[in-house]
């Protein structure tokens, strides 16, 4: 999984042309073509748009572009919906496709779709079905894995109130595909939970070094913090800081007794040929008796 993430970083910086600008613009367009379309004409008129295999294996080729168009909302009573969830994959995919270039969002972006149709086909195959797929809202929502990845830490107001960190947004997105998954299971419906699965694999191939190498730093990190040296060194600190309270200073000179308590102007140094630990003013620092015990 390594160096497939490595060959597709690869392949965007050997090809920096590859790719359509602002991608997602022309996607948000074509959904609201799509709904407005259905709005005033039904949905007959837009239903030649989406991905049927049946109507594939007739000749009707252009369904397995034209299904990324389709919005999955069709009535007036949806169009708050769509609206809020365009205005979100535009926001999203612009900010991916600035951060990433142009050539590796295309990457992605297609590469699910790919998948989508890998997925429906090889469904269609298996079950002797017609199969039906409407949208890539998979393949969107997997576009906001890859925000949190890059900005875990940007705030998105919630309701247009509530501040919520969109690493925590992320784990909410994670549920919904857990849920998406496990219902469909129970209806014995492999399509749909298939479908979750394959926008999330693509979305770990593309950040499988960045959740690889945080794996890596959050265990070394634990096996660091309960290391026999860092619970010495943490006693040693707590001590310390007893110490210091009981004192009522923290450092002391050696060879004058001045404190940074009684003269916060000067500077305290621990002098590193002395043996053990003695600590001296600015004054003393270069002018004192190394001790030797």
């Amino acid at each position: 999984m390594r160096k497939l993430s490595a060959a597709v970083d690869r392949f965007a910086y050997n090809h920096p042309r590859f790719g359509i600008p602002n991608l997602m613009k022309f996607i948000v367009i074509g959904n609201v073509l799509v709904y407005l379309l259905s709005l005033f004409a039904g949905y007959g008129a837009v239903s030649f748009l989406n991905f049927q295999w049946a109507a594939i294996t007739h000749g009707e080729l252009w369904r397995l572009i034209t299904f990324i168009f389709m919005p999955g909302y069709y009535s007036t009573g949806d169009v708050l919906w769509l609206a809020l969830f365009l205005y979100f994959y535009y926001m999203i995919g612009t900010v991916l496709e600035r951060e990433w270039g142009t050539a590796k969002f295309t990457l992605y972006y297609f590469s699910g779709v790919v998948l989508t149709l890998v997925v429906g086909i090889v469904t269609a195959l298996v079950s002797g079905h017609n199969v039906l797929i409407e949208g890539t809202s998979y393949v969107n929502l997997s576009m906001f894995f890859a925000f949190a990845m890059l900005y875990p830490e940007t705030q998105f107001l919630v309701f247009f109130i509530i501040p919520v960190k969109v690493k925590w947004l992320a784990w909410i997105d994670a549920a919904f595909f857990a849920l998406s998954v496990v219902t469909s299971l129970f209806r014995l419906d492999i399509l749909n939970a298939l479908l979750p699965v394959v926008a999330l694999l693509n979305f770990f191939v593309f950040f499988w070094t960045n959740i690889t190498d945080e794996i890596a730093y959050r265990r070394g990190r634990t096996r660091h913090q309960s290391s026999h040296q860092t619970i010495q060194f943490k006693s040693a600190v707590r001590q310390q800081r007893k110490k210091e309270a009981e004192r009522g200073y923290r450092h002391k000179c050696a060879v004058c007794g001045r404190t940074d308590a009684d003269h916060p102007e000067l500077e305290f140094r621990y002098c590193s040929r002395c043996a053990g630990y003695h600590c001296f003013c600015q004054d003393h620092i270069f002018n004192h008796e190394h001790f030797t015990e």
